[in-house]
């Protein structure tokens, strides 16, 4: 990462830690005495929509259709920045995780459809994922003591992956088609497209257009929150002003404040002074890429609010509910997937890949790190989850599945610790 590289860490690691204590919350309170409001609060109806084409979802549906959009968003436009000016921009550096991110996402889909051949084969994209914010969370646990170039092959492991994850999700999730809603998304499409093209710098207009694309989306049915994606890949990357031009409206602003503040007499500011502030503010605004200021506003919303949210509406299981042995093959596939498929499928990856020359592994990681980072690739938790809710029609298999997202996460959560201590050398 670059420029929001640290920022970035940090938000996705204390976001990991939120986001376990918003789904034990929720599965406390689907298993207790309190579970008929919270099954009440998850089914309240919400109506949203424009004159002739309202439609009425509960707050569960509004979480995943709506408030996901701000984390497939948020996706989008790390997604961008890294292929154009980040760790993907340069095939040299970005070939060792994307070579991990493709076998650790074939390995569990392979696991799962054998062990599921001949029924349920539509969950194999529920143990591809990986989840960052829980890995990093995992990753701070060690502090220093974990070179700042495995976290970064794990997040851009994890981009790579969030690629597949979505391309997934389009190809084989996306059940029908209204050909009104196609034809108006391609039509907000092309506009915010041509708005990038003749440099539109302000994000108002691409919000505005892309909250009208997530209506046709949700019209369309394609998954509503899958625009987000779409949103991001139309933010223009460039800055309305050059930074030499930054520096020399920086340099005449700043000697006006000097000329102003060897004037002043009072205590305060001057009003001049205030308002050279402000032009400098909005200087500031000009030379910043407006897609990264839309990510680093976007990064503590996704973090902090969007994922718990996702996570206690989501995670809420009803245990009792669940008759299905977790030795059902779709249980079976997925913690398999997750806790076997994952990890082995990163690592043999990597080390094929920089064994035969296809890439090669930074000289600052050890295979010994690369393993544990691959054992934390099991953590499957949000999108994984998402997936779950896409892939299955029946209410008992979901739960199961989100339910052995849960387990095989935690497996391997548990295991990438374990070894990572082991290591480091860091006793327990």
């Amino acid at each position: 990462m670059y420029i929001t590289g640290k920022k970035f860490i940090r938000a996705k690691s204390f976001s990991g830690m939120i986001l376990f204590v918003s789904a034990l919350i929720a599965m406390v309170l689907a298993n207790s005495q309190f579970s008929v409001h919270y099954f009440d609060l998850l089914a309240a109806p919400f109506i949203a929509g424009f004159s002739n084409s309202l439609f009425t979802m509960d707050a569960k549906t509004w979480v995943n259709d709506g408030l996901m959009t701000l984390f497939f968003l948020l996706a989008g436009l790390e997604i961008k920045r890294e292929v154009l000016i980040g760790d993907l921009s340069s095939i040299r550096l970005a070939a060792f995780p994307i070579v991990g991110a493709i076998g650790g996402m074939l390995m569990p889909a392979v696991i799962y459809l054998l062990i599921n051949f001949g029924g349920h084969s539509e969950g194999f994209g529920v143990p591809m994922a990986t989840d960052i914010a829980f890995a990093l969370a995992v990753l701070l646990l060690f502090g220093n003591r974990i070179p700042i170039a495995l976290k970064l092959f794990l997040i851009t492991l994890a981009v790579s992956d969030d690629i597949g994850a979505i391309v997934i999700i389009a190809l084989f999730y996306t059940h029908s088609f209204d050909p009104l809603g196609l034809v108006l998304s391609v039509m907000t499409i092309v506009v915010m497209l041509m708005l990038n093209r003749q440099g539109v710098k302000s994000l108002l207009p691409y919000l505005i257009l892309g909250f009208l694309l997530w209506h046709w989306f949700h019209l369309t049915g394609i998954h509503a929150s899958i625009s987000g994606i779409v949103i991001a890949l139309t933010i223009p990357i460039g800055s309305l002003i050059s930074t030499d031009a930054f520096l020399r409206r920086l340099k005449l602003r700043l000697n006006y404040f000097e000329y102003l503040d060897k004037k002043r007499k009072e205590t305060l500011l001057s009003e001049k002074q205030i308002g050279v502030l402000d032009i400098m503010g909005n200087s500031y605004e000009s030379v910043q890429s407006p897609l990264v200021r839309l990510e680093h506003n976007l990064i503590p919303i996704s973090a902090f609010i969007v994922m718990p949210v996702f996570a206690f509406f989501n995670a809420g299981i009803t245990l009792s509910s669940i008759s299905m042995s977790l030795f059902h093959p779709v249980s079976l596939g997925i913690i398999m997937g997750l806790a076997i498929g994952k990890p082995l499928g990163i690592f043999s990856a990597v080390y094929l890949a920089d064994r035969y020359g296809v890439a090669r592994k930074p000289d600052t990681l050890k295979w010994m790190d690369i393993l544990g980072a691959s054992l934390l690739g099991g953590i499957g938790f949000t999108m994984s989850i998402f997936i779950s809710g896409v892939a299955f029609g029946e209410p008992e298999l979901i739960d199961l599945a989100k339910l052995s997202v849960i387990i095989g996460s935690g497996i391997s959560g548990l295991f990438g610790v374990l070894w990572l201590f082991r290591s480091t050398n860091r006793i327990i």
